[in-house]
């Protein structure tokens, strides 16, 4: 699809996809680690709700889990960039993707 066929509130490097499957993070500078749910991914990020509200700037380790049984399905180190806190029991984190591991 080229961009200029694109909705507006989708014109960025990568599509977002929408999922719905298990993640974990580790902080980088930790040994703490979170799970959640990542709920959409693309090639620039990945947005995750978790079990705890982490700083912005936050540098983490994050796997993503697969529904078909392949694991690590994506690991990756990320930046939090921003948070939201729609529940009281978890938070959504938007993270940018700085590097793919393997």
């Amino acid at each position: 699809m080229s961009q200029p066929s694109r909705e507006f509130s989708e014109k960025r490097n990568f599509i977002r996809m929408q999922i719905s499957t298990p993640a974990s993070m580790t902080l980088r500078y930790g040994d703490e680690t979170l799970d959640g749910t990542c709920v959409n991914l693309s090639g620039g990020g990945i947005l995750a709700e978790m079990n705890k509200v982490v700083p912005v700037g936050t540098e983490v380790e994050v796997t993503i889990a697969s529904g078909h049984g392949h694991n690590p399905m994506l690991r990756a180190t990320a930046t939090v960039k921003r948070i939201t806190s729609e529940k009281t029991e978890t938070c959504t984190l938007g993270m940018e993707i700085v590097q793919m591991l393997n």
